[in-house]
This record gives C-alpha cells, sequence and structure tokens, in this order.
C-alpha cells in the first residue's frame, strides 16, 4: 500500500511539473537586434540579488496565470505580487519590440494583447495601482473557418514563441510600462475559466510625438463576463471581441517576424541612454 501512495504521489508531483512546464514566461525583449533579459521565474525568486533587468519580477515560480475571479487585484495588473522592474530600455516611438516566450502550449488558444501605461517620472518607483494603460495592440481570433479557429497566440507560437508589437510613432517621450498579456481561452466557456499571463516592462520613449492616450487602471481593464473573457471557442464564432479598451487611433497593425539578435543590452536609470554589449 505504501508503494501504490508513492507511486501515486509522483505521478501527481510529474503531472504538477508537466503542467507548469506547458506554461511559458517572456525570456527576453529585442529591440533593433539589442536583447535585454526578463525576469527568469526558474532562478531569479530564489536569488537574494536578483540580476538588474527590464522586467517587472514576480514569485510567479509555478509559471500559473490570473483568474477572472482577481481581476479587481493588483495581480491582474503585472502578474502576482509583481514588483517593478529596477531598470528600463530605451527605445523610439515607431520602433517595434520583439518578445520571446520561452514556450506556450497549442491548446490555449486566445489573444495577444499589449498596452502602455505612463509612469510620469519614473517606471522603477511608480505605483503600479495608479498606472492607466491604453491598448496599442490586441490579436484575437484570426480565421474563425475551423474550430476552435486560428488565434493571436497561434501566431506567436508559428513564429518560434515570439510576439512583434510596435511602439506607435506618435506617442510622446517618456517612460512608460509595457503590459503584454496572452489570454488562454481553453476553459472559459465557464465563468472564471479564462487564464490572463500579463508581464510587464519598463521602457524610455524618445521621440517628438504628442499623442498622450486616457488610460484605464489596470484592476478595471476586464470583467468576468465580457465577451471576450467568457466565451466558448469550440462552437462556430464569426467575431470575437478583444477584452479591454478599444486601440488607440495611432496603434500600427505589424506582420509577425522574429528579430534578429545582435547584441545584448544593458539596463539603464534615470535619462541615460541605453548601451549595447
Amino acid at each position: 500500500m505504501t508503494h501504490i501512495k508513492t507511486l501515486a504521489h509522483l505521478a501527481a508531483i510529474l503531472s504538477a511539473a508537466a503542467q507548469v512546464a506547458a506554461h511559458g514566461h517572456i525570456t527576453n525583449i529585442v529591440i533593433n537586434g539589442v536583447s535585454y533579459r526578463g525576469w527568469d521565474i526558474n532562478s531569479d525568486p530564489y536569488n537574494s540579488d536578483p540580476p538588474v533587468v527590464v522586467a517587472w519580477q514576480t514569485p510567479n515560480t509555478a509559471n500559473g496565470f490570473i483568474s477572472p475571479d482577481a481581476y479587481d487585484t493588483d495581480d491582474i495588473i503585472c502578474h502576482l505580487d509583481a514588483t517593478n522592474a529596477r531598470d528600463h530600455a530605451v527605445i523610439a516611438a515607431g520602433d517595434k519590440i520583439s518578445l520571446q516566450w520561452s514556450t506556450w502550449p497549442d491548446s490555449h488558444h486566445g489573444p495577444v494583447i499589449d498596452h502602455l501605461a505612463n509612469c510620469g517620472t519614473s517606471c522603477e518607483t511608480v505605483d503600479k495601482t495608479t498606472l492607466e494603460f491604453f491598448k496599442i495592440d490586441g490579436v484575437g481570433l484570426v480565421d474563425e473557418t475551423t474550430v476552435p479557429g486560428i488565434w493571436g497566440d497561434d501566431l506567436l507560437i508559428a513564429d518560434n514563441n515570439t510576439w512583434l508589437v510596435e511602439i506607435p510613432s506618435d506617442i510622446a517621450p517618456g517612460y512608460y510600462v509595457l503590459r503584454h498579456e496572452l489570454i488562454a481561452l481553453h476553459g472559459a466557456g465557464s465563468e472564471d475559466g479564462a487564464q490572463n499571463y500579463p508581464q510587464c516592462f519598463n521602457l524610455q520613449i524618445t521621440g517628438s510625438g504628442t499623442a498622450d492616450p486616457s488610460g484605464v487602471l489596470g484592476t478595471e481593464l476586464y470583467t468576468s463576463t465580457d465577451p471576450g473573457i467568457l466565451v466558448n471557442i469550440y462552437q462556430s464564432l464569426s467575431t470575437y471581441e478583444v477584452p479591454g479598451p478599444t486601440l488607440i487611433p495611432e496603434a500600427a497593425s505589424v506582420v509577425q517576424s522574429s528579430s534578429t539578435i545582435t547584441a545584448s543590452g544593458t539596463p539603464v536609470t534615470g535619462s541615460a541612454t541605453a548601451t549595447a554589449a
């Protein structure tokens, strides 16, 4: 009997490990060929002095998700108990960012969404609950001719688990949080079945743009009954409404492609200029 219990316990551990491995996270972002390291959930949360990165930090070692019943908590903003990235990367308005995921399961169909929020004088010290996000990218149901269809994250998988997003060329210069998110809808046919995987990065956007879009608080982005959150993707869908606010007029549509890495970037603070090594 002890042997049977041991085997059952081992099976449970292996099953849990498989579930963790199936969900991904962003390993790095690439700006004009320069790669900036992300927050490594496999090692950084266990490090008493983790490396300084442009990604927000989270103790999400289980590689888990935020469910709709937590949409009114600050976990939905940049993930579980997320704290500010300690530095940022510099990018010009009109340039593109490639976000590299470790992996993403092909059963987890759903949209890819990107928001920006102006931090004021510093993203390293801003209170995340005050950030007001506006949407610059949102790709949901791409092809409805099959069930469950082809979705934004299917395009991500097809492009080596990467996603390319453009910083709108008219955005006013300043310090911003980029909130990148995948929403898995395989269980979204019932309330609280959707799975949100948000991650945040600190940016300094340069340029001469003047657009200063209004946004909404992270805790007000979604509700559990939004049509794009509570949806059965295993039925024929003619349309799909990407959750959250509408795209800003300045948002740019991008043809997905991978970015070649030519250098490793060094995160910066204050008004310094990003460097490559």
